[in-house]
């Protein structure tokens, strides 16, 4: 470093004015790069030994120290009373502040650029797979409540308005679809940004003679080294794809918990949260509100925001790095933190959701749900469809005159509106009897729904024992392990 402490302070003499200091301060939103800082000031000192900048001596002691840091960081937290500028002057001030000189070598042909570039590749690896988990758990718990719930009825929506009957189970089953494209979307990002940029120095390359490939190896990226310094040191689209995922997840899990506060109004009724999801009001003693699931629905805004951000950052970019790109992990990383903590909430949510069966099964045989089953029964017995939809929907308006559901249309009353078919309605357009008759791949049908369940379960059990490519990462712990012994020594 410098006279003035900066590591780009060699041709400055005088000191940040205060105010811009703090502003240009990042320190407060890189800091959880510090162990991914560790990890590639651990395989970039070894590769300086490959190159002949460092000696087997020289790396065993900087492994040591950088072992003593990590253990060290992981028991008493990371300090926070630094005056370094970002999470890498950070890391270099505890390095030479134990290593003296030697510690100041570490940096030799590399940039701040490709070093935050492959932090930030290596941090959002470990995200990845944290989404990614708590995916699986929220599936899970949604294949749960379908099996508990694959044959009770409900009624089924399009434009808010009543539609068909459909199962609670079935309902469940839908997210885990959206849910499990979403957990596509986070490992196909994954899989593109799994290259590493480090040896890319600012834009140019390295001029020292590192072998990128061990190098790219040592930290376990699965597609090698990234194949141009430019592009590696100035591109954030794998960013804005991770953020994309997030806001996808979160759209969904919007959809999800609109459908769970609708259920739970007192006029619809269909389900009531247990006290573990819910709060009261202070003023009136009465209410029971579905806060989780609001609370989700306000977050998805933020991680959607985020996105917008990124975007709008990168769009305006010349090729290179720009200092502007400090901001992104001020943009994605709480938007990564509000997903997966939506996530979580979100099958507590579910886990204590309690559904009223009989009400669900009532208010699914009103409102003339079965008429598209009344025009199939005419369809059945010879009448084009056509037609059989305007009879269906005279014998609707019939009904409505009435004042009783379809099934319940007296005998003379079906007589005449409906001659084509014969016998008692009630059992042919009884609520079961829709919902046995969608008895096809996809369909709602109790026997299809239980099926599915057990598929999903098949899937995620598949997903737990065969998708190793991320290591285990707590967000609430700060801290990743470090591997320290070198790739021969295995």
């Amino acid at each position: 470093m410098s006279d003035n402490g900066k590591m780009w302070g060699a041709r400055f003499e005088g000191e940040l004015d205060p105010q811009f200091a703090e502003y240009q301060d990042s320190l407060q939103h890189d800091i959880s790069l510090a162990f991914a800082d560790l990890d590639t000031n651990l395989a970039w000192s070894e590769a300086l030994v490959s190159a002949g900048v460092l000696t087997d001596d020289d790396f065993d002691k900087i492994a040591t120290v950088i072992e003593g840091l990590a253990a060290h960081w992981h028991e008493h937290g990371i300090p926070t009373d630094s005056d370094a500028e970002d999470v890498h002057s950070f890391v270099e001030q505890q390095l030479v502040a134990k290593l003296g000189d030697l510690g100041k070598r570490i940096h030799t042909g590399r940039s701040r650029n490709d070093q935050v570039a492959t932090d930030m590749r290596l941090h959002l690896r470990e995200w990845v797979g944290c989404l990614v988990e708590s995916i699986e758990g929220l599936c899970l718990a949604l294949v749960e409540k379908a099996a508990v719930h694959a044959g009770d009825a409900i009624p089924g929506y399009t434009h808010l308005q009543r539609a068909q009957p459909i199962t609670i189970g079935h309902h469940a089953l839908a997210y885990v679809e959206a849910l499990s494209r979403d957990r596509e979307r986070l490992i196909d990002a994954h899989n593109r940004f799994d290259q590493c940029p480090l040896g890319s120095g600012a834009l140019a390359g390295t001029a020292f003679d590192v072998d990128r490939d061990a190098l790219a190896a040592r930290l376990e990226f699965q597609h090698g080294p990234t194949r141009n310094s430019l592009d590696a040191t100035a591109s954030r689209d794998h960013l804005c794809e991770v953020a994309f995922a997030c806001s996808m997840t979160m759209t969904n899990l919007s959809r999800l918990a609109e459908d769970y506060v609708f259920f739970a109004a007192f006029e619809t009724g269909f389900v009531r949260f247990g006290d573990a999801v819910a709060t009261g009001s202070s003023l009136m003693p009465q209410k029971r509100n579905p806060d989780a699931m609001e609370l989700i629905r306000g977050k998805a805004a933020k991680v959607q925001g985020a996105l917008q951000s990124l975007l709008t950052l990168m769009k305006g970019l010349p090729l290179g790095y720009n200092r502007d790109l400090q901001i992104d992990k001020e943009l994605l990383l709480p938007a990564l933190e509000a997903t997966n903590q939506s996530i979580l909430v979100a099958a507590t949510a579910i886990e204590n959701a309690v559904f009223d069966t009989e009400r669900c099964a009532r208010e699914a045989g009103r409102g003339y749900l079965n008429a598209t089953d009344l025009a199939d029964l005419l369809v059945k017995a010879g009448v084009p469809f056509r037609d059989a939809h305007g009879i269906a929907g005279t014998a609707v308006n019939r009904a409505v005159e009435l004042g009783v559901e379809l099934h319940e249309l007296p005998a003379a009353e079906q007589k005449t509106l409906l001659p084509q078919l014969s016998g008692d309605l009630a059992e042919s357009l009884s609520v079961q009897a829709v919902l046995d008759r969608r008895n096809v791949i996809g369909g709602t049908a109790p026997v299809r729904v239980r099926a599915e369940v057990e598929r999903w379960r098949i899937l995620i059990a598949e997903w737990a024992e065969g998708y190793h490519e991320f290591e285990d990462f707590d967000p609430d712990e700060e801290d990743l392990e470090i591997e320290l012994e070198q790739p021969d020594a295995e």
